[in-house]
């Protein structure tokens, strides 16, 4: 009889619409939460817009690494836009309901987006070991055609992975509708499902493990052989000692973020729901308002034209 019970609410419990409850606990005190995530949002709306549009008007700006840069700025000023706008109507309007297919078609564009920002650093880590490694092959390496190889791979890698994980959480049964979460993860929403999900974990494990691990391991080992390049050739490029540092903070604090985030729905821990959706917040937002600074301002080229900009824009005369 019990199994029946069971059997039948398993069957009729199929929900295609999930309330996203996320930092429920705050109770009145969660409409706040607008305020933080706004100015981040608008941080990097402003600060990634201005970055795109200076690479783009500005020719001398069209090198391979400014363009990378570009590339950059673009995925993050596009990652917030998935999520943040929805957060902010949730805290302010309780508009928390999601379809099952915007769910998914949210995730993807999350998970896709964040691995190909990660792929970013990839390639930006090529193009400076290639201009500090081989300086005389560095315009041969960066064409069109010979980047392309470094390219295609990760890029299939990346969309596999994601695709795969979408594709089988989309396939689950679904025996509960409200999801701790401010936005669609992939197992926020996958533990919601009926029965068994470790494929859905393993899929998820091999994809965090596969793209943004794999790749700062890459990118580790490229700047220790920048690091022993740059000392054997003298003081001429102490200057990218200090960039590259700086681009392995960023890195590792995201990359923190992001596999407390996803370990934390795998492992025994004392996180509380809501310290769970402030982690997977962060590693989303943390880079898309800090690699401006990161990547742009603090490359010459770039500040150079950046202060040009500014200082032509207030000789402009006043009508």
């Amino acid at each position: 009889m019990l199994s029946s019970t069971e059997s039948f609410l398993v069957q009729n419990s199929t929900f295609t619409t999930f309330k996203l409850n996320g930092f429920r606990d705050l109770g009145e005190w969660r409409p706040i939460l607008s305020i933080p995530y706004f100015l981040m949002f608008l941080l990097s709306t402003t600060s990634n817009s201005v970055l795109i549009y200076l690479i783009a008007s500005q020719r001398n700006l069209h090198t391979p690494m400014c363009i990378l840069i570009g590339l950059m700025a673009v995925v993050d000023l596009c990652l917030p836009i998935f999520f943040v706008p929805n957060m902010l109507l949730n805290f302010l309007f309780d508009q928390k309901w999601i379809s099952l297919a915007g769910c998914l078609i949210q995730m993807f564009c999350i998970h896709f987006v964040g691995a190909f920002q990660s792929t970013l650093l990839v390639w930006m880590a090529l193009d400076r070991f290639f201009a500090i490694c081989r300086p005389l092959y560095y315009h041969k390496y960066m064409e069109i055609p010979n980047f392309l190889k470094f390219i295609i791979v990760p890029l299939f890698r990346n969309g596999l992975l994601n695709i795969t994980m979408v594709f089988l959480a989309g396939k689950r049964t679904f025996c509960v509708d409200e999801m701790d979460h401010c936005f669609c993860e992939h197992m926020a929403l996958v533990q919601l499902a009926c029965g068994d999900i470790s494929v859905n974990n393993l899929i998820g494990l091999l994809t965090a493990f596969l793209i943004p691990t794999a790749d700062f391991v890459f990118i580790t080992v490229s700047y220790i052989i920048l690091f022993v390049s740059i000392m054997k050739s003298g003081k001429s490029h102490l200057k990218a000692i200090n960039t590259c540092v700086t681009h392995i903070i960023v890195m590792t604090v995201s990359l923190t973020f992001a596999l407390i985030a996803f370990m934390s729905y795998r492992i025994r821990n004392n996180f509380s729901p809501s310290s769970r959706v402030f982690i997977s917040t962060m590693y989303l937002l943390f880079p898309s308002c800090f690699n401006p600074i990161i990547y742009g301002v603090r490359t010459k080229e770039i500040r150079e034209q950046l202060l040009k900009f500014i200082n032509h824009q207030k000789k402009k005369p006043k009508n």
